[in-house]
């Protein structure tokens, strides 16, 4: 079940000016004046104009770097005097296809391609004359139906790299489909982590138990209320968590439903509701926060694209609870107000000083979310 925290309203933004100079939020501006957040947190606007913003990681050197979808292009966000602002900013990748996701590891950036892998190494010296990206692996498939990948490297210093249903609901025969994978960072030894996946755009590791817990989204077209979206964890490596067959733990699937029964898949760790669309998720490890956001899993939901009446489009955390559950509740919201959409939150990152960035895909823009006290 999903519970309303209390309402704590905020704004803050200021000018950021490097290659780009934006100026302030102007007091015409309600788009942050509408955001709702629990008492003592605040939201500002860390990067406005960051092309269609989808995943986020950080460099060792503290560089931000970002995805994107539709631009084809990764964005590289720095701090340079140290005063919270980003002041400097370049594309470092250009007429990729699908290029959402960013990890680092080692100094090199790897990027997701749709049916590859890419790295530029040393990036972090490079980020004015960029180096041209290296293939590290294109043994993914083509197909561009959920073939965007969020990916980040785990643990045991793997990288992980889910591979979406090229449909809205179908059985193919290519074992790969509706999986998360995993690779070395040579992009040998692929290995399937979890199966029966429809579309997972975010992932994180349980910082106490390593665990993996990841996202996912629905199928569509079986009503306004049905299925519910996804919050799963992996425990066992190849486990089923139901696709195409099985919907939401408990949901047979109209056209594949009889041929295996729920019964035997791995039921969610929470529910998350209709058609929300969870994308990224990251578990919070900062200190910032109050304590009891500490460990827990934020998630950020980029909203329905076809219910009647939209929902999603905002911030939710989900505690883990001992027996793999998750009690979840609504952390950030205020990005769709009265059938309004001011923007659609796709991934989150805790940032070294322990605040919680938040990309917006919709808007162009990166948030803040602090915690204050006041």
């Amino acid at each position: 079940m999903i519970h309303r925290t209390g309402p704590f309203l905020a704004l803050l933004a200021w000018g950021l000016c490097g290659a780009v100079c934006v100026p302030p939020l102007r007091s015409t501006d309600h788009d942050l004046q509408q955001m709702v957040l629990p008492p003592g947190f605040r939201i500002e606007i860390l990067a406005e104009d960051v092309t269609n913003a989808r995943a986020m990681c950080w460099g060792h050197k503290g560089t931000l770097f970002v995805g994107t979808r539709d631009e084809g292009v990764v964005h590289a966000l720095r701090d340079t005097d140290g005063d919270g602002d980003m002041d400097e900013r370049h594309i470092i990748a250009r007429g990729l296809n699908m290029p959402v996701g960013v990890a680092f590891k080692n100094g090199d950036l790897y990027v997701s391609a749709v049916d590859r892998i890419l790295k530029l190494p040393n990036i972090e010296e490079h980020l004015a004359e960029p180096p041209v990206p290296e293939v590290i692996t294109q043994q993914f498939p083509t197909e561009e139906h959920h073939g965007w990948k969020f990916i980040a490297f785990g643990p045991d210093g793997n990288l992980y790299v889910p591979i979406g249903a090229p449909c809205n609901i179908c059985l193919s025969q290519d074992s790969l489909f509706a999986t998360i994978t995993r690779i070395g960072s040579d992009g040998s030894d692929l290995r399937i982590v979890a199966k029966g996946v429809r579309n997972s755009v975010g992932f994180d590791w349980h910082p106490i138990t390593k665990q993996l817990w990841f996202t996912e989204n629905g199928r569509d077209w079986l009503g306004d209320n049905s299925p519910d979206c996804e919050l799963n964890i992996v425990r066992t490596t190849g486990a089923h968590y139901g696709y195409p067959f099985c919907h939401a733990g408990t949901i047979a699937d109209p056209e594949f439903g009889q041929q295996r029964g729920c019964e035997e898949f791995v039921a969610p760790a929470a529910k998350l509701g209709p058609h929300v669309a969870p994308l990224g998720c990251r578990f919070y490890t900062g200190t910032s926060f109050p304590a009891r956001y500490r460990n827990a899993l934020f998630i950020a939901e980029h909203g329905s694209w076809n219910r009647t009446t939209p929902i999603g489009y905002r911030v939710v955390v989900a505690f883990p609870r001992p027996d793999g559950t998750a009690e979840v509740e609504v952390f950030a919201e205020g990005w769709l107000r009265d059938g309004r959409k001011t923007g659609r939150p796709v991934d989150v990152l805790p940032a070294p000083d322990g605040s919680l960035l938040v990309s917006d895909d919709a808007a162009d823009r990166i948030y803040r979310i602090s915690y204050t006290g006041e």
